[in-house]
């Protein structure tokens, strides 16, 4: 007998559309799709052949229109919702105004995630798409605004990259007329060997058994290479596959379809794709003849279908073990290593947070998941020493944010960043640029942890280790701290002094006296 997991309705925010799934993965991890849906939102448009710099007002209504029918979907059959932006949010100036504005309008809190994460994101959807498990798997996604290619084996990432080239960008750049010309395509074309050489000699040595295609151009470049062969789109694309010839053939055919026009009378092709095609044709004509890829499997899971299985993975782990996932737990033993934090001290710490965490969880009322940020957060707050002792907190914030963290969201690192910024030092800020760019929820979250991971740190001032157990008791006024010595010989007086020192934050956060007290019988 199998059971279904809580419903998911996973949100992929793209740069050229929105897709929505609401689904359930039973226990042998088969997904079980209650509802899809897909709005061109286009939120990826710039002008005058610039970059994508901003989300103009008209794009951003029309994705917070099409976010509030995705809610209300996801409300009417009681779905948990997790809404992952791309690169148009990624690199959007007005970020903020965008995402504050879903908020309030929506109540769905956007995670934008890095290249590096969206990869993994989109290689978790096609391994459970496809039996690919145990090979070196060359997962390629283009997208809008990026491309992703990710190597990946028995679910582990080998390579990832995430390069700025999709097919609304360099129709952007290339293409902004409806007649395309054979010198644009030229110039195209060099852009994209220039800006991809360095990438597929990683991949060359890296090295790959099977290619994949996920998403949007790959699967409708796929779709018009099936209609020429059997004269009909089949229902089902996943697992179907593709040669070289036969995709560089539907390639030539979108080259030499030198209008919209004539491209919307391809068989088989996307109507609201065949203004953007161009773009992402060419990219994929560079991929294969660079790679020399003889054959191309379609994966009809991606980036909305790895945030289900994914999601699931987190819940279930903190849920049954309440520890960071093997990949979670390799990012942040990989920057513990990297900038020489003391572990002895910082696990330490991690373990007092984690248990003040717990004993206040009747006060604070945060969710597992700040639980796992206050612990990663703990393990870093000191990565700054790398850099400087003085406002080493600073530097702290600095590392974390700008690290890559394979299964991280870009918001989940930035929470984790803020907490090792009030460590010592400042209370967070009104006047803080990066703590007010958290939403509300966050940063009350930020406060209250950071709040315990100052009082934690103050209880290893020596870093010895000398505080062995700490109990807490509350009231409706008071929380008593009761502190236990690892040995009687050695008392924690200064390790007292300063974590009263620093008890400022948490007090103000949860409205409470706090007083420590050493126990010690």
């Amino acid at each position: 007998m199998t059971t279904k997991a809580p419903l998911i309705a996973a949100i992929d925010v793209g740069t050229n559309s929105f897709h929505l799934v609401i689904a359930s993965v039973n226990n042998r991890g088969i997904l079980h799709v209650n509802s899809r849906e897909k709005e061109v939102v286009r939120l990826g448009k710039s002008v005058e052949g610039r970059d994508m710099k901003i989300i103009y007002p008209d794009a951003i209504e029309r994705g917070v229109r099409t976010l509030k029918h995705f809610a209300a979907l996801a409300q009417s059959q009681n779905a948990e919702v997790r809404a992952v932006a791309t690169s148009a949010v990624r690199e959007a100036e007005n970020q903020k105004q965008f995402l504050d504005k879903v908020r309030n309008e929506t109540g769905i809190e956007i995670e934008v995630v890095s290249g590096i994460e969206e990869g993994r994101l989109i290689y978790i959807g096609a391994i459970h798409a496809l039996p690919i498990l145990d090979k070196n798997a060359l997962i390629i996604d283009i997208g809008g605004g990026s491309t992703e290619t990710i190597i990946g084996n028995k679910g582990n990432i080998l390579y990832g990259k995430s390069e700025k080239l999709g097919s609304i960008r360099l129709t952007n750049h290339f293409f902004p007329n409806d007649v395309i010309t054979d010198e644009q395509i030229s110039m195209c074309r060099n852009y994209i060997h220039g800006e991809w050489a360095p990438i597929m000699k990683s991949i060359k040595e890296t090295g790959f058994d099977v290619v994949v295609g996920t998403s949007g151009t790959i699967l409708n470049i796929a779709a018009m290479t099936l209609t020429r062969n059997n004269g009909f789109v089949p229902d089902v694309l996943n697992g179907l596959s593709v040669t070289k010839k036969e995709i560089l053939n539907v390639i030539k055919k979108i080259v030499r379809a030198k209008s919209i026009e004539e491209r919307n009378k391809i068989t088989g092709i996307d109507p609201a794709r065949t203004d953007i095609i161009f773009g992402g044709a060419l990219i994929l004509e560079y991929i294969i003849n660079e790679l020399d890829i003889g054959k191309i499997l379609v994966s009809s899971y991606a980036l909305r279908e790895g945030i289900v299985f994914d999601t699931i993975q987190k819940k279930k782990a903190i849920q049954e073990f309440k520890h960071l996932s093997h990949l979670r737990f390799e990012s942040v033993n990989s920057l513990c290593q990297r900038f020489n934090v003391n572990t002895v001290h910082a696990e330490h710490v991690k373990d007092m947070s984690i248990r003040i965490f717990d004993e206040l969880r009747q006060i604070h009322n945060l969710g597992y998941q700040y639980r796992e940020l206050l612990e990663i957060a703990s393990m870093l707050h000191d990565i700054g020493y790398f850099i400087s002792h003085d406002q080493h907190h600073k530097h702290s914030h600095y590392i974390i944010s700008q690290s890559i963290m394979p299964g991280f969201t870009m918001s989940e690192a930035e929470i984790i960043a803020m907490i090792a910024r009030y460590h010592r030092k400042s209370h967070p800020k009104k006047k803080h640029p990066e703590f007010m760019r958290l939403s509300p929820a966050n940063r009350e979250a930020v406060k209250c942890l950071a709040g315990i991971l100052r009082i934690s740190e103050g209880l290893d001032r020596r870093q010895q280790q000398i505080v062995e157990f700490v109990r807490t008791e509350f009231t409706d006024e008071s929380i008593n701290f009761y502190i236990t010595s690892k040995t009687i010989s050695i008392k924690p007086d200064i390790e007292l002094w300063e974590a009263g020192r620093r008890k400022q934050l948490l007090e103000e956060t949860l409205k409470k006296k706090i007083n420590l007290i050493f126990n010690e019988s």
